[in-house]
């Protein structure tokens, strides 16, 4: 499982609070924590507000602030930050292509761990840039906010837009180098850290054309650089089906592989036959609807017998992972279409009042794609659009499209409808059923576990609960919390694998299951309310080593797959305790895992230190937990976010269910990228 981590902005910073992350695409690889944050505790007693003066403010010029905050521009420092390099300068590229000047891209995985992705595209001006003086291939590369994106002069509409994707991965390079074919000559510039090696060298004569950008991550930035293949396969595919006819090739000379290439004739429509592909699908063939006006858009759709909802959107073919204006106006369309049709041609039951949009969303998978010249995206990271200009005329534009596509095939929207239908019957049952049981306990006393130290506060939003495993573990944390708005449940050993267990009343009768469910409040399965949820954050806080992993994927498989709107609607944690304790003198250094203690280790400089290392939460003594795992202002949580639901759930049955070849085969798959916690 891989969690990404953002990384507090410094050693030593206080103050920082939350950082959200995403369980990557599918729940993958078994990591605690790629790149761990490092705190650093300073002694007391100085009055900072006497000694705040003009000389204690900095000033950061050129590429400095990317270096001081990767964070503010790549989201993280770990697996997830590190391939954010990747995305970067492939959208670049990608940008060449929507408008209308590359037809091939090719992404190679170099022998010494960099990457080179290399477009046929317009290629980077080489000409001299008339603010700078300087050729404007090192002004895009080394200043922020410099590129061709910010008027519609170069590009008609792009994924880049705030002219700092190549330079930010310049500033986080060890070794960055750009070659150019453009104007009849071949130029190439090397840079390191953001700043140019050299000056821009004009090289042999050449009909070519476009851009080859090579770059190598900085270790000083990240821990661990290492690319995951699969996933820039994946993204790289995407990016294919994105654009009809692109051309993408991955070389992936670093393992040895076959080179693989991606090319779709049919774009989205391809690629939604790839989501359902194994799934029963209502409709045979996919809604799809494409217009172009002052915007494109471009959408297909199927309906499953699948209980969940899973739709891809992109805007600009940036993936918006977190949905927005483009995504919601579609999902109101086609619940509006559905529902005419359904009114038209009276196929509405008495006993349903109205289709309400979830029901029309239950087993839908579709994509979503839009072009537009001004996106605004929500962050550099680009996860969410916001563009409210654009959503009326998408929900209309969709609504009529889909209204057409049911009429002119009423077998098929017969049986979409029934789909809807079936999916509204079941809400209400499971209402019916859920107002019963409330009737039922309105007059119990809530009765909460012996196991739980509940807090004060009586406001949902401010409340939360922290998971641990034993009676040391939990008595740390109790003296370590905020009584107000903390909570703290102590489980006993690890609870029930709930993959291998069909019957939801056997998983339902295990003790620390039950105490589980009685704490949070919400019910379970089909008597799940998330309106009755007693806590805003629910944290897993184990052991920073294998079983507290271990652990950790055992709630997590158990919450995914009967309170999955815990995940999906963000109240889901993952607390981050260290694994070593640092001293070098009156400094104190704390370390996630052995390779961020070696980089600790190696900052020292020789300094005499002393190494600690945490047998479990249990040892700490609560100023430390609670400086380091549970203080809000000090702590870093990890939010947990499931990308693709599909894959998630293949992973979760591989890695926790009866079959042990097939955890046996991922094991292997991963075996080169594991480390051992002995």
């Amino acid at each position: 499982m891989i969690y990404n981590l953002r990384r507090k902005p410094d050693a030593g910073t206080r103050g920082h609070g939350d950082t959200g992350i995403n369980v990557n695409n599918s729940l993958l690889n078994l990591e605690s924590a790629a790149n761990p944050v490092i705190y650093e505790c300073f002694p007391g007693g100085t009055d900072l507000a006497a000694t705040y003066t003009a000389k204690d403010i900095t000033v950061l010029e050129g590429l400095e602030p990317v270096r001081k905050r990767p964070a503010m521009y790549i989201g993280s420092t770990d697996s997830r930050g590190l391939h954010h390099l990747v995305w970067e300068v492939l959208d670049n590229a990608v940008d060449e292509a929507l408008n209308g000047y590359c037809t091939a891209i090719t992404l190679r995985i170099e022998k010494d761990g960099g990457v080179t992705v290399t477009d046929n595209g317009r290629g980077i001006p080489v000409d001299i840039h008339p603010k700078t003086k300087r050729p404007a291939i090192e002004t895009i590369l080394c200043t922020l906010h410099a590129g061709g994106k910010f008027d519609h002069t170069a590009y008609r509409s792009s994924g880049g837009l705030h002219g700092v994707g190549a330079s930010v991965v310049n500033a986080l390079a060890e070794v960055f180098a750009a070659k150019v074919w453009r104007d009849g000559y071949e130029w190439t510039q090397d840079f390191s850290r953001g700043k140019p090696k050299g000056n821009l060298k004009k090289g042999k004569p050449t009909k070519a054309h476009g851009t080859e950008i090579y770059f190598k991550p900085d270790t000083d930035i990240f821990s661990k650089t290492t690319f995951n293949a699969k996933t820039i396969l994946d993204v790289t595919e995407s990016k294919a089906f994105l654009n009809k006819g692109l051309k993408i090739t991955i070389e992936n000379a670093r393992d040895g592989e076959k080179p693989v290439t991606f090319k779709y004739d049919n774009g989205i429509q391809d690629y939604i036959k790839r989501i359902v592909a194994g799934t029963t699908v209502v409709n045979a063939e996919p809604f799809y609807f494409e217009k172009e006006d002052d915007f494109k858009i471009e959408c297909a759709f199927h309906w499953t017998l699948a209980t969940d909802m899973e739709i891809h959107s992109y805007a600009n073919s940036i993936n918006t992972s977190d949905g927005g204006t483009h995504e919601l106006a579609v999902r109101s369309g086609l619940t509006k279409a559905v529902r005419a049709y359904a009114e038209r041609k009276n196929l509405i039951p008495k006993n349903i009042k109205t289709i309400a949009p979830e029901d029309v969303y239950e087993g839908l998978y579709g994509i979503v794609s839009i072009l537009v010249r001004n996106p605004q995206f929500q962050g550099q990271t680009k996860e969410k659009l916001n563009n409210p200009e654009i959503s009326t005329p998408i929900e209309n534009s969709v609504k009529n499209a889909c209204e057409a596509y049911l009429l002119a095939n009423p077998t098929m929207a017969d049986a979409v409808v029934k789909r809807v239908l079936l999916a509204s019957e079941a809400r209400m049952a499971s209402r019916a059923a859920k107002d019963s049981v409330t009737r039922k306990l309105s007059s119990l006393k809530l009765n909460l576990p012996g196991k739980l130290a509940d807090c004060s506060s009586n406001k949902v939003e401010e409340s939360e609960l922290f998971i641990v495993e034993g009676d040391s573990a939990g008595g740390s944390a109790k003296m370590a919390r905020d009584r107000k708005t903390q909570a703290v449940l102590s489980l006993r050993g690890k609870i029930l694998n709930v993959e291998q267990v069909a019957s939801l009343e056997r998983i339902q009768s295990n003790n620390e299951i039950k105490n589980l469910l009685a704490t949070l409040g919400c019910g379970v399965g089909a008597h799940f309310d998330l309106a009755k949820l007693r806590y805003n954050r629910v944290i897993l806080m184990t052991d920073a080593d294998v079983d507290g992993a271990h652990i950790s994927v055992l709630l997590l498989t158990f919450i995914y797959r009967y309170m999955p709107e815990l995940i999906n609607k963000g109240h889901v944690f993952l607390a981050m305790p260290p694994l070593y304790r640092i001293e070098a003198g009156k400094e104190v250094f704390y370390a996630m895992d052995e390779m961020e203690k070696e980089k600790i280790l190696a900052k020292l400089n020789g300094r005499k230190y002393d190494v600690g290392r945490f047998k479990g939460l249990g040892e700490m003594n609560p100023e430390t937990l609670k400086e380091t795992t549970m203080n809000p202002n000090t702590r870093s949580l990890m939010k947990v976010q499931v990308l693709d639901h599909k894959a998630t759930g293949d992973t979760f049955d591989r890695l926790m269910g009866k079959d042990p070849k097939a955890r046996f085969k991922f094991i292997q798959e991963r075996a080169e990228y594991a480390e051992l916690d002995i």
